[in-house]
């Protein structure tokens, strides 16, 4: 804005505030002559058009400033609030929504514009409620036509679509096999040994009292990085015993001593599709998360392979996070889910938290794309040098 704009918007301001409206338009005409890209004569204009009831007017004021400006939130604002005043309900939901993603923090903005973002969100939250309801009605008989897999991914993408559920995605730290899908818990129903695992628990259970009681040194900090590296979310628990692991492999080999101790746990897991890579996989651990602590949002390293959980010892007010849905663990009740996408879990108990944690083969991978993965994740390391720690 040059200085004669400036000067002109602040004085259409004062008589804005004395509710001379025609003559703070006619001195905003006289500011935008001098200056159309002034952003502020135009929010300006806008407010006194609409306070004239020249909604047209207002309307075309704000397109000049999202034409200057297309993330404009005053802008997107009032267009939302003179959607809404003149009755046009659903785009006004639609255009709060907008509004309220380009919003600065509440603490940012002034008292009145705090109370519109409010109402805004209200209009908003209500909107999206009622066209959730109205779409599950209408496509309620198509999916009841659907298998529980398929009801389930009808549900996640109608809430995708509604904005309430954020897309899951896939960012793995090192390797990404394409055409897998982005599946936050996967339905059981796609792992038949999953029950006759469950039905190991108290043998596991059984297992894991002997190695607390025995082999208590054996459980490690589970996040062990160099000081020098970028620790970033995980400066906290790094060398903690705030969470521990007793591992049942060390880069993808057994650890024949706890391997020979604990027969039921390596029979349960024998029967499960774990990946198999030269130096990084299978792996298997009891996971240790003392009370009150929280594992940081992270995501794993390779989307070939899922991670299986069987709860141990699960105290009160612990809770797991993966993308958009958070669940509870049920001791004996194991779920699998893709730890690419980025999870996190709670201990909001006064106990320890204790489960079983191994990786198994993405099911919709071909024996010979498992084979050939295989060969490319060793050949890297053979070719880099690079000597892996437990996980793939």
């Amino acid at each position: 804005m040059n200085e004669q704009a400036m000067k002109l918007n602040r004085v259409a301001m004062e008589r804005m505030a004395a509710g001379d409206l025609e003559g703070a338009e006619t001195v905003l005409q006289q500011a935008l002559g001098a200056d159309r890209s002034s952003i502020g004569a135009w929010l300006n204009m806008a407010a006194v058009k609409r306070q004239r009831n020249d909604i047209d007017g207002a309307f075309g004021a704000i397109k000049e400033v999202l034409t200057l400006d297309g993330r404009n939130f005053h802008a997107l604002l009032m267009s939302a609030t003179m959607l809404e005043r003149i009755g046009q309900q659903k785009p006004a939901a639609a255009a709060y929504g907008i509004a309220l993603a380009n919003a600065p923090p509440d603490r940012a903005l002034d008292a009145p514009t705090l109370r519109v973002v409010q109402h805004g969100r209200d209009v908003h939250a209500k909107h999206t409620r009622d066209l959730g309801d109205f779409v599950r009605a209408e496509a309620a008989d198509a999916a009841r036509n659907c298998s529980a897999a398929g009801r389930r991914r009808v549900e996640t993408f109608i809430d995708i679509n509604l904005r309430t559920h954020p897309r899951p995605v896939q960012l793995p730290s090192d390797y990404f096999y394409p055409g897998l899908p982005a599946i936050e818990f996967w339905e059981r129903e796609e792992f038949p040994w999953l029950s006759e695992f469950e039905s190991a628990t108290q043998p596991i259970q059984d297992d894991l009292a002997i190695a607390l009681r025995e082999d208590e040194g054996d459980f490690a900090p589970y996040i062990q990085y160099s000081e020098h590296m970028p620790l970033d979310q995980w400066r906290e628990l790094n060398h903690s015993p705030r969470w521990s692991a007793y591992h049942f492999y060390r880069a993808g080999r057994p650890i024949e001593e706890r391997c020979a101790r604990f027969p039921a746990t390596l029979a349960a897991m024998a029967k499960l599709p774990q990946a198999e890579l030269p130096l990084r996989s299978p792996c298997a651990m009891f996971s240790v998360l003392k009370p009150h602590t929280r594992i940081p949002a992270h995501t794993g390293v390779a989307n070939f392979r899922l991670v299986v959980h069987l709860p141990l010892v699960v105290p009160a007010g612990c809770r797991f996070r993966v993308g958009g849905e958070t669940r509870e663990w049920r001791l004996g009740e194991a779920w699998v889910f893709d730890d690419t996408i980025e999870h996190e879990a709670w201990n909001d108990g006064d106990e320890i938290r204790i489960m079983l944690i191994c990786d198994v083969w993405n099911p919709q991978l071909s024996a010979e794309e498992r084979f050939a993965i295989a060969r490319v994740v060793a050949a890297t390391d053979a070719y880099n040098g690079t000597v892996p720690g437990n996980h793939v």
